[in-house]
């Protein structure tokens, strides 16, 4: 559907022996833009394409993805790309990014700076080092120039961030009357920041943060956007419950039109920089949760997980119940970067408690089983899952 910005107005003032019309208060239509919103299930991938032929693809969705972005990409001609941004290094943003630097000459990629010991984001690094990639990592107010009247600003970028999400580099594009504000994960102490520096967020296309989880997309932070479209991308049935009930309530009550990935598949917006036309179905509503809710026959499980510290990378679960557990075949299951470590053939007595290790400092000891070298609880919204053999989730911890 056609939406009109800055509508054109003929007022013709009739005075007594005098008839002029009004002066036109307009900006001429230019050539028209696109943005596209690959669905790659569960992550993020927009592909901006500026009427002049300059191009720019932000993230790429999960490794798995990564074929079907660079289909999507050469489908609409595109055989170099000006510039790749990856917002924050988790998986479902840069896993299908591995795919487009083997396939498709890319001129400059934008980083976060945010170091993850993650192999995807070891390889893709390597990747950019073997073909020579200029490597930019941005700061809030650098601008890139897609053309005269299209310029894509960095409203965000910590590479310090202790979080994942926390480090996402926030976009705001902007063509002349239209503008696009790409949230990456960012998440409301992003949001906060940002009001409290007074940055001019509005926009009338909002990609809402974090797959319109409920870290994110805050009443006031919303109402500044005031968009007259916000884009969810998301999986269906993903387990993260994705779109959380709230966020799209605060959507709806900024009169904000809702389409998502999920239910539209690839959206595709043009404009002018005076219209613009979403070519999607609006949201039904399919999928929306406000939490996501354990099974009623595992909430009272005796083996729990007792706590989850993100900075030390130490999780620890108890046996609670009068019975010695063999936790072979358990798993516990980092619900955002969607890692699994599988529990060898140990028994834990009642009462006792284990440890499991993950990053740097990972260690195997007395009641200390080690994960990996490899950081995995990085993002402070990433839920802890323990699932028994069965396959039941018997805990989370948020």
């Amino acid at each position: 559907m056609k939406k009109l910005i800055g509508l054109l107005m003929f007022t013709l003032l009739f005075v007594v022996g005098c008839t002029e019309p009004a002066e036109e208060t307009y900006e001429e239509p230019l050539k028209e833009m696109a943005v596209h919103f690959i669905d790659v299930g569960q992550g993020d991938s927009i592909f901006i394409e500026a009427p002049n032929g300059k191009t720019m693809l932000v993230d790429g969705g999960v490794k798995g993805a990564g074929k079907e972005v660079v289909a999507y990409l050469k489908a609409q001609g595109v055989n170099r790309l000006d510039y790749v941004v990856a917002t924050h290094p988790d998986a479902d943003h840069i896993g299908g990014l591995i795919s487009v630097l083997n396939s498709i000459s890319i001129k400059e990629f934008i980083d976060s700076g945010k170091v993850h010991t993650s192999q995807t984001y070891e390889e893709m690094l390597s990747l950019i080092q073997a073909k020579n990639i200029k490597f930019t990592i941005p700061k809030t107010g650098d601008e890139f120039q897609l053309e005269d009247n299209l310029t894509v600003e960095v409203l965000a970028a910590d590479e310090t961030a202790s979080d994942n999400n926390d480090a996402s580099i926030v976009l705001r594009a902007e063509y002349q009357n239209i503008s696009f504000l790409l949230m990456g994960d960012a998440d409301n102490g992003v949001e906060q920041e940002l009001l409290q520096k007074g940055t001019d967020v509005q926009a009338t296309i909002l990609k809402a943060g974090h797959h319109g989880s409920n870290t994110s997309s805050s009443p006031k932070f919303v109402e500044a956007v005031s968009p007259l479209a916000t884009i969810l991308s998301y999986g269906q049935d993903n387990k993260y419950g994705h779109p959380h009930a709230e966020v799209i309530d605060i959507l709806k009550n900024v009169n904000s039109e809702i389409y998502s990935t999920a239910e539209a598949g690839t959206i595709v917006i043009t404009t002018d920089g005076v219209t613009y036309d979403i070519d999607a179905q609006e949201w039904t509503g399919i999928g929306a949760t406000s939490s996501i809710p354990l099974p009623a026959s595992t909430k009272s499980s005796k083996v729990e997980l007792i706590s989850k510290d993100v900075h030390e990378e130490i999780v620890v679960i108890q046996n609670n119940s009068n019975q010695a557990v063999n936790l072979e075949g358990w798993e516990l299951i980092s619900v955002e970067g969607d890692q699994v470590f599988s529990f060898p053939d140990i028994i834990l007595t009642p009462g006792k408690k284990l440890s499991i290790t993950s990053g740097p400092d990972a260690k195997t000891g007395t009641a200390v089983l080690e994960w990996s070298k490899r950081q995995i609880w990085l993002n402070s919204g990433d839920a802890a899952q323990l699932v028994n053999a069965k396959g039941e989730v018997v805990s989370e911890l948020q």
